[in-house]
């Protein structure tokens, strides 16, 4: 039987207190107007490269096609959009295309990991398009009964318009790590809306990973169901020349000692790259002794490109653990080139270098050494495309090279 934890739980109504930064949900698509691209959540992303998502461009109900390798003991079924299951994160659609793409979505898939199971492999969910012809919505939701322990990997690749929800449901003392992957073709587009609730005293680790598509945007937010949880938002992206590449993150601490820490860092080579980082944080009044630290990096590698990095904090009360956030954005170390160069190593091979050790701490927190190694070859591949170095990159996170430490 699934276990999910109770948000009602955790708030006080009258201290529930809506965060400035973002829309009241609703599932109604009526309650979210075509945005003009002036509104605080559109006014980065392109609008005109959603191919008519956030207006009434057409919605398949069948997404592409997904492929499953479930670990010994992890089950997948299919249920229909009005199942107990589908919305037990808690989530309401805040836009427009994410308010389409749930009312579309007629078949659910659901991923369940049993209770007090501890499962070494991980489940690998391959969603794989064909075609940008017509736009499609697919929702999943991923339950981690209580004291279940295990890594659930989420690849996206292909052509597609892809609007999709994924809800992660953490039951008390679970420990959970999802990670997501975003290694679409040059036509793509992908909305991609992933929310979580964390049980008491569980743990979460997401980690959002995009290189691929024309445009990716990833809403990816966090609440609590009662106290003592935590959740560790690690994210990894490589914009290359025309791609937008954009993370949102959301995390509503509306429970009592709860902890969170976001740390994103991203690249961006050639004419038209663009990344967005938004990063907001609220702390509602029920909220005391949290503790919370989002930070974002960005390093430009050539001229052209464009890095928005905007962190915020919300704040209802005082009596917390602790609360900061950092931002930066800059160009390579010449100091650092200067080095290795005197050192012997040629341009190129040093650039390689810095942008390695750049994303290397970061690859190391997800600890699932078959991505990590998987992680460092795509980001040789992508610094391939400019400063030539050895292109060595396969499939992301593929079922018989992923395994946890």
């Amino acid at each position: 039987m699934t276990v999910i934890p109770n948000v009602a739980g955790a708030l006080e109504t009258s201290d529930k207190v809506a965060s400035h930064l973002h829309p009241e949900g609703s599932f109604d698509v009526a309650d979210h107007p075509i945005p003009t691209g002036l509104e605080e959540i559109w006014r980065f992303t392109p609008l005109k490269r959603l191919r008519g998502l956030h207006k009434d461009a057409p919605i398949a109900t069948a997404g592409p096609a997904i492929s499953t390798d479930l670990a010994e003991g992890v089950t997948v079924r299919e249920v229909g959009a009005n199942d107990p299951v589908v919305g037990s994160s808690g989530y309401v659609p805040s836009d427009r295309i994410s308010a389409r793409a749930w009312q579309a979505a007629e078949v659910v898939s659901v991923i369940t990991i049993p209770r007090e199971a501890v499962i070494v492999a991980p489940t690998v969910v391959t969603v794989r398009g064909e075609a940008v012809d017509t736009a499609s919505a697919q929702h999943t939701v991923i339950v981690a009964e209580p004291f279940s322990r295990a890594t659930v990997v989420l690849r996206f690749e292909g052509s597609a318009v892809l609007a999709d929800h994924v809800e992660i449901v953490l039951g008390d003392g679970a420990h959970l790590t999802v990670v997501s992957v975003q290694d679409w073709a040059d036509d793509a587009v992908h909305y991609s809306t992933q929310h979580a609730l964390v049980g008491r005293d569980a743990s979460l680790r997401h980690v959002a990973v995009s290189f691929g598509g024309d445009l990716v945007r990833m809403n990816v937010s966090v609440e609590y169901g009662t106290s003592g949880g935590e959740a560790e938002l690690l994210g990894l992206y490589f914009a290359d020349a025309g791609q937008h590449l954009e993370h949102r993150l959301f995390v509503d601490h509306n429970a009592p000692k709860s902890k969170s820490n976001v740390d994103y860092k991203g690249a961006l080579q050639g004419q038209g790259a663009h990344s967005v980082w938004i990063g907001d944080v609220l702390i509602r009044k029920a909220a005391e002794g949290i503790d919370t630290y989002e930070s974002n990096r960005n390093l430009v590698l050539t001229d052209g490109c464009r890095a928005d990095s905007v962190p915020n904090l919300e704040i209802e009360t005082g009596e917390i653990a602790g609360a900061g956030h950092a931002s930066t954005t800059g160009r390579f170390d010449d100091e650092q080139l200067f080095y290795l160069r005197s050192r012997g190593i040629d341009e190129a091979e040093a650039r390689r270098l810095v942008v390695h050790g750049f994303f290397a701490d970061i690859v190391r927190k997800i600890g699932i050494p078959g991505i990590e190694d998987k992680l460092m070859e795509a980001v040789e591949a992508e610094l391939a495309v400019n400063i030539g170095t050895p292109a060595g990159a396969g499939n992301i996170g593929t079922p018989a090279e992923a395994t946890v430490a």
